[in-house]
Order: structure tokens, then C-alpha cells, then sequence
């Protein structure tokens, strides 16, 4: 009777608990790296002219909106007028794009 007393805890506390630890550690951690977004304007980078591929994205989605780009955006405001078109148009993340 004592070694059941004895085992039954030891078994399911260290066990479960460094099991459950790890596991659930490092299944909460994956979702929540990729989930949050850094706001544009907080980029370390954001002032910085917006890049070649940036600016072909924007001239696509602008044709397709009707819209015109300027030449000079940098990175951050690049990306939110992508966000903007990709609403406009539908090709958004999740519309079906």
C-alpha cells in the first residue's frame, strides 16, 4: 500500500508536469511568434525607401483599384496601402485571393 501511495504521485507529478511543460510551451509559443503583427510606423526599417518588390505589389494593386502610387513611400507606408488596396480589390489574406 505505501509503494501505491508512493508511485501514484511520483508518476503523474513529474511526469505530467515536465511532460506537460514542454509541450504546452512549445505549442503556445508557435501560434503567438507568427500571430502578432509590429504596427508599420513601429519598424525599425520603416523609413526607408520601400522596397522593389513592395513597389511592384503596389503598382499591381493600384491598377486594379484604380488608384496611382507615389514613388516615394517608404517601407511602412508601402505596406499599409498594400493592406488598404488588398481590401479594395479583394485579394486580401482570407478573401478567397
Amino acid at each position: 500500500m505505501a509503494n501505491d501511495d508512493t508511485t501514484s504521485p511520483a508518476d503523474d507529478t513529474p511526469t505530467t508536469g515536465a511532460a506537460g511543460a514542454q509541450g504546452s510551451g512549445s505549442a503556445d509559443d508557435a501560434p503567438s511568434v507568427g500571430s502578432p503583427e509590429k504596427d508599420p510606423q513601429d519598424w525599425v526599417t520603416g523609413d526607408e525607401p520601400m522596397t522593389g518588390p513592395q513597389g511592384s505589389y503596389l503598382s499591381t494593386l493600384a491598377r486594379e483599384a484604380g488608384e496611382e502610387v507615389p514613388d516615394d513611400l517608404t517601407k511602412a507606408q508601402a505596406s499599409e496601402l498594400i493592406e488598404e488596396l488588398q481590401s479594395r480589390t479583394g485579394r486580401g489574406p482570407g478573401q478567397g485571393a
